[in-house]
């Protein structure tokens, strides 16, 4: 069991952020259409910038344990407010279902927010240098 708990950490926070890294290296490569997207829903196209850096950095942050916690709020948030401005046809099956699980990975990162990086993360180094 212990085996299993050291390499779940690790392989749960690569399954969780995966999507979040390969999403904002995607939007860099249709930057123009994901900003026309972003407008067209209500959203300023400046912001993807923002959006791009959260998603990729943040995805790879979480992946490799690095401020685990902090970026675990920042990505529960933007699942959050993204379900909320881009899935709100509740009418239509696949936006509920898109609803649901940005909802539903927004929960994953608070449950990192509770519990920490686990194991083979950054985070888990030294934290304070000897006096």
């Amino acid at each position: 069991m212990n085996t299993l708990n050291t390499f779940a950490a690790p392989t749960g926070r690569l399954l969780l952020a995966m999507m979040f890294l390969m999403s904002g290296l995607s939007k860099i490569g249709n930057y123009a259409g994901t900003q026309g997207y972003m407008e067209a829903m209500g959203v300023p196209g400046a912001l993807l910038p923002l959006a791009i850096a959260l998603e990729a950095l943040g995805g790879l942050a979480i992946i490799l344990g690095w401020q685990t916690k902090i970026v675990s709020v920042a990505l529960a948030g933007f699942c959050v407010v993204s379900a909320v401005i881009f899935h709100n046809d509740f009418s239509n099956q696949s936006e509920m279902i898109s609803f649901m699980k940005n909802v539903t990975i927004a929960g994953g990162f608070l449950l990192l927010v509770a519990h920490g990086p686990g194991a083979y993360a950054l985070d888990n180094r030294v934290k304070s240098a000897p006096a």
